[in-house]
């Protein structure tokens, strides 16, 4: 087995052990060499999982003191993918903050007044599906395609074509667990979304980015409790 895979394997273990010994934000967890003995991988391995978690704000380095839980994974999360799927799921969004901030700056440098159209039209749709209580992730994925499109640039568009079913299975659940908890998270949600459709729409090829890379951020967060 590749040491990409059993990474994926050590990272699903950890979050595993968050979950099922109840770690709370601040608790640390097993010394890395003990991981590494838990699991039967080397500590290199387990140095690697630990790094993804960090990086999706699931746990935290403290120098000389070891990693400690960050935020916990939220338990509804399991209704949409495997945990054994988390790492690559998650391990999505890298990809997408580099590949959808610059679709946006793109998409704001070259956008026609139709593309615009479309863009604001599934904007509208989403937010009809949010507020209506009906799934929204098809609405969700539709408006961040369309601002793939929006780039004139068909190489954008069939990467993220790619990513389709790791994305949507990150949308059901965003949309799931946001709707678990109050009123201003669905709303922050459907907040991002149009600050991002407004920088496209004057243009601002900068701000588009900023806006996106801070959706996906708070995207990300909101996975966890």
């Amino acid at each position: 087995m590749s040491e990409e895979r059993l990474a994926d394997r050590a990272y699903t273990g950890i979050v595993q052990i968050i979950n099922d010994d109840a770690l709370m934000t601040g608790d640390r967890l097993p010394a890395e060499a003990r991981l590494a003995e838990m699991f039967g991988m080397s500590r290199t391995v387990v140095r690697e999982a630990l790094v993804r978690l960090a990086s999706d704000g699931i746990t935290e380095a403290r120098r000389g003191a070891g990693s400690f839980v960050k935020r916990r994974p939220s338990e509804r999360l399991g209704a949409h993918m495997p945990m054994a799927d988390l790492a690559a799921t998650l391990g999505t969004y890298e990809v997408r903050f580099v590949l959808e901030a610059e679709a946006a700056r793109l998409a704001a440098q070259r956008r026609s007044a139709a593309q615009l159209a479309e863009i604001e039209m599934r904007l509208a749709e989403l937010r009809s599906a949010l507020l209506s209580s009906a799934p929204a992730h098809d609405e969700d994925w539709l408006l961040h395609r369309a601002i793939f499109e929006a780039t004139a640039n068909t190489a954008f568009v069939s990467i993220f074509d790619h990513l389709h079913d790791e994305v949507l299975r990150i949308l059901k659940a965003g949309v799931d667990i946001s709707r678990s908890r109050p009123p201003e998270v669905i709303a922050a949600m459907m907040g991002e979304h149009d600050a991002i459709v407004e920088a496209i729409g004057a243009q601002d090829a900068e701000s588009a980015a900023l806006t996106m890379r801070w959706h996906l951020s708070q995207g990300r967060k909101r996975l966890m409790p």
